[in-house]
């Protein structure tokens, strides 16, 4: 079977009913807690371009619309469930023709065939590395994407060192149950992501290490 497919009707089978009933964003604010540090951080330039890879719902493009006007955004996500939820978040705020929306998988993904942008002022993943196979292979052909002085803004779930270890165990037991698996090594990957395109890479530890956001900055 085509690994493209059968890892969006994964995304399908885990998220259908959460995203028709409403569960997916009510629940996930309490624990996708780098979404806004990372989407505040974000500061592209006036009229620049903006990728969300593994867009899911839509609930970070329509907050980084409201938070930097002129933008153009796209996003993609792999499962049909999430973009045609993220598809009624669009239109429900009135940001069709600056939100452009496709269905990729992020390890092929062709900005321009898809898009018509070759390259991207800021592209952030927010909380979906931990979802993709490829992940290391994502952020790398991402990184290449940047339009000079471009940024790639990841956050995801960290280590946890900080957090007592019954909670550490319960939360990494919670996410296997919905095939999440937190990177480890994301900040020494990004950093040689940021050494292989000439770049500079910062990270940032939140929450006692809950979760971690990395920057990746093209020069």
């Amino acid at each position: 079977m085509d690994r493209t497919l059968d890892h969006g009707a994964l995304m399908d089978r885990i998220y259908r009913w959460q995203r028709r009933f409403g569960f997916y964003d009510l629940t996930r604010k309490y624990y996708l807690v780098g979404r806004d540090p990372l989407i505040a951080g974000l500061a592209p330039p006036p009229g620049g371009t903006v990728l969300e890879i593994g867009c899911g719902t839509g609930r970070n493009l329509v907050h980084a619309a409201r938070l930097y006007p002129g933008v153009a955004l796209h996003g993609i996500d792999i499962s049909r469930e999430m973009l045609a939820a993220a598809g009624a978040a669009v239109e429900r705020n009135g940001l069709r023709g600056r939100v452009r929306l496709a269905r990729a998988d992020a390890a092929g993904f062709d900005p321009a065939a898809t898009f018509g942008c070759e390259a991207y002022d800021r592209i952030f993943i927010s909380y979906a590395v931990s979802m993709i196979p490829q992940w290391r292979a994502v952020m790398e052909a991402a990184a290449r994407r940047l339009a000079p002085g471009g940024e790639l803004h990841i956050a995801d779930f960290g280590d946890m060192a900080g957090l007592p270890g019954w909670s550490k165990a319960a939360m990494y037991t919670w996410l296997r149950w919905y095939h999440v698996t937190p990177r480890p090594d994301l900040f020494g990957a990004a950093a040689a992501v940021a050494t292989a395109i000439g770049g500079t890479h910062e990270e940032r530890r939140l929450h006692r290490g809950f979760s971690w956001i990395s920057v990746v900055k093209r020069p």
